[in-house]
């Protein structure tokens, strides 16, 4: 037998990628088609991020510390994550509150493309229902595998193909990057909803945090808390 015969066939990094990503995005939209307006959804989401990778870190004897998924550098991430959490809520704040007064003059079917909430904005700040049970929920079930997945595997194996780019504070960005963040927002479409694409933009946030620190902790935390933030801003202007 030859050595080429002998040789299981392996994709290369992009095949890898898009494959693994394309079945957890038919999954999710499957698991939402079958049992939307339950928690499956987001259960197969959360398994698809935590374990597709799995199925070929195994064959190059890689683990999760491979990918970011490590508290190695805990005391840079947590110092980056309050750093961004400094400069960005505030600025965020100001840019929710004028996009609450523009969606009141756009036309219903426009607005109701563009945004999930209606009706007239008037910022009474309130935390969510339950808020404690969203924050764990945002941190260990959404934030931290879909940055394993996105930021920790994906653009660290868009990297090894592409590893060309140009330097950026601090870090190198390139085509792995931009990419990891468009597939992030294509992610985000499994569930139907067109605003959800406005998740490319904290998307090259997060990437960037993830080069910055060679751990998806960071970027994790800084995640959460900027859904949490979205969800506050949410009640407090709207109400929902």
């Amino acid at each position: 037998m030859s050595a080429s015969a002998a040789t299981p066939w392996r994709p290369t990094a992009v095949q890898e990628v898009v494959g693994l990503w394309g079945l957890g995005f038919l999954g999710i939209i499957l698991a939402f088609l079958f049992f939307g307006g339950t928690a499956v959804p987001k259960l197969v989401a959360t398994v698809g991020f935590l374990y597709l990778p799995l199925i070929t870190m195994r064959w190059r004897g890689e683990d999760y510390r491979d990918y970011g998924l490590s508290l190695r550098t805990w005391r840079q991430d947590v110092r980056l994550f309050l750093v961004m959490s400094a400069v960005v809520f505030p600025l965020f704040f100001g840019a929710f509150f004028v996009w609450t007064e523009v969606l009141q003059h756009l036309p219903a079917e426009l607005a109701r493309l563009l945004a999930p909430f209606r009706g007239s904005a008037h910022f009474t700040p309130r935390l969510p229902p339950r808020f404690a049970e969203w924050v764990v929920d945002q941190l260990f079930v959404v934030a931290l595998p879909e940055e394993f997945f996105y930021r920790g595997y994906i653009q660290a194996r868009l990297r090894d193909a592409w590893p060309q780019g140009r330097r950026f504070l601090g870090v190198r960005l390139g085509p792995a990057f931009w990419l990891t963040a468009l597939l992030f927002a294509l992610g985000h479409l499994a569930i139907f909803q067109v605003w959800r694409l406005s998740v490319f933009f904290p998307a090259l946030l997060f990437g960037w945090m993830r080069e910055r620190t060679g751990s998806v902790v960071g970027a994790a935390l800084f995640h959460a808390a900027a859904n949490l933030f979205v969800r506050f801003l949410e009640v407090s202007f709207f109400g929902v």
